[in-house]
């Protein structure tokens, strides 16, 4: 993506085959056309990360929450989509792409001033890749809703989710994609390790410790009202994220493919490990168990992705599978955190290991892309531990700075009365289901 495409560890023009905030200006003076192929592939690449957030991950997280708060799953989901596309529109792809700051962006190209027809980023239309970047900025903030739903105000979330992106994703964002001070050490993260589900894992945690617990947790919790719809959300995930990843290598080539590749096993071998492991310990492998596997092995392959081969992406299924299966138990009952639907076991956790094991599964031996000129395991392996101490620090950090403020102006957590009528009858008015 904005990460590296495997061309991009090449001694050659990064700005020609990334999407960074340098390209459309060099591609402008270059006289440069877009790729009719390319653009092709990032319009559909956006479609398809679109549709992972609606209807995808709404049903998935729709299904697994109780009758009377599933609508209030989907109108966050949708709410977060608009939102997150406007702020997005007028300062956060500036802030993240345009500028040189090692820290921030610049407010250059706030609205897209400025950007016209012609204007490209690399080698596809700036516009294609403003569109293809806001998609990533809706889906980020509405993997948090899975970790607080069924007790938070409707008002609360959407303030929240609008600041956690000027001051968590935007930033973070521009340090890893945009040209900031991660992307200068070289790190690696293909589609979202560290962008997405590791700023998205840390904060729905904090999130969910500053709200409190469901009535009942974690003993005495409903099951999920509709494990079908799950499924269907579940498989909407899987398919959208070959844009997700694929997509990432802003080009339809040879890397576009290899991380459709890397990414589809790491889901199928995750899925049956996960299976099997319930099987193991309980006799029975679950629907739910068997979706949640192929989920976590989608979020541990996305950092590394682009970079690693098939076989790299059954090693992260199998791992991030067998490790985020015990993350669960650890942040449910050792922690007594309520992360309703396990955002940070399955995508924090799952975000943060494929983003450190990428610097051993991008070595040539094991058939990945291998690393950036002058860097080897060793030193690739130290620049992804440190950006995830940064990135998870920073957006712990924030999150607790934006709890405490939305608790004190529009508040956060719904009152008893509405969370036992549902939050779709009390905050939005309507039923999921009206029954004759």
């Amino acid at each position: 993506m904005t990460g590296m495409a495997f061309k991009s560890w090449k001694p050659i023009g990064l700005a020609l085959v990334c999407g960074m905030a340098s390209s459309p200006a060099l591609a402008q003076t270059l006289g440069a056309v877009a790729d009719t192929g390319d653009t092709a592939w990032i319009l559909t690449a956006t479609a398809l990360v679109l549709f992972m957030t609606l209807p995808g991950l709404a049903l998935f997280y729709g299904g697994l929450v109780r009758a009377k708060n599933v609508l209030s799953v989907l109108a966050h989901c949708t709410a977060i989509a608009c939102l997150a596309s406007v702020v997005w529109l007028l300062v956060g792809y500036s802030l993240a792409f345009a500028g040189q700051g090692p820290w921030l962006g610049d407010l250059s190209k706030a609205g897209l001033v400025g950007m016209g027809p012609d204007s490209l980023s690399g080698r596809i239309p700036e516009s294609v890749f403003f569109a293809f970047q806001m998609t990533f900025v809706i889906i980020t903030p509405a993997l948090m809703v899975g970790a607080v739903v069924e007790r938070i105000r409707f008002g609360g979330l959407m303030l929240f989710s609008a600041l956690w992106i000027l001051l968590v994703y935007v930033p973070v964002c521009h340090w890893v994609w945009g040209g900031g001070w991660l992307q200068s050490k070289h790190v690696m993260d293909f589609a979202g390790g560290l962008v997405v589900h590791a700023t998205a894992g840390v904060s729905a945690l904090v999130l969910a410790w500053g709200l409190g617990p469901r009535d009942g947790f974690p003993r005495d919790m409903s099951p999920p009202h509709n494990p079908g719809l799950t499924m269907m959300g579940a498989g909407m995930l899987w398919v959208g994220w070959y844009g997700f990843n694929a997509g990432s290598a802003l080009a339809a080539n040879a890397n576009a493919g290899s991380a459709l590749v890397a990414t589809h096993m790491s889901a199928a071998t995750a899925g049956l490990v996960w299976a099997l492991i319930e099987w193991l310990k309980f006799g029975r492998a679950s629907m739910i168990g068997l979706v949640t596997g192929v989920i976590a092995g989608l979020a541990t392959v996305t950092p590394a992705s682009g970079f690693i081969g098939p076989l790299g992406g059954m090693v992260l299924g199998a791992l991030g599978s067998l490790v985020c299966f015990h993350a669960v138990d650890l942040v449910k009952h050792r922690l007594k955190i309520d992360d309703s639907l396990d955002v940070f076991a399955v995508h924090g956790i799952g975000g943060i290991l494929g983003t450190l094991l990428v610097a051993v599964l991008a070595s040539p031996a094991f058939g990945g892309a291998g690393y950036a000129q002058g860097m080897n395991m060793g030193q690739q392996g130290m620049v992804q531990l440190l950006g995830v101490l940064a990135v998870c620090a920073w957006s712990g950090l924030a999150s607790l700075v934006l709890v405490w403020l939305v608790k004190r102006t529009l508040g956060l957590r719904a009152s008893d009365d509405m969370i036992d009528d549902g939050l779709d009858l009390a905050a939005h008015g309507e039923r999921a289901y009206n029954h004759s």
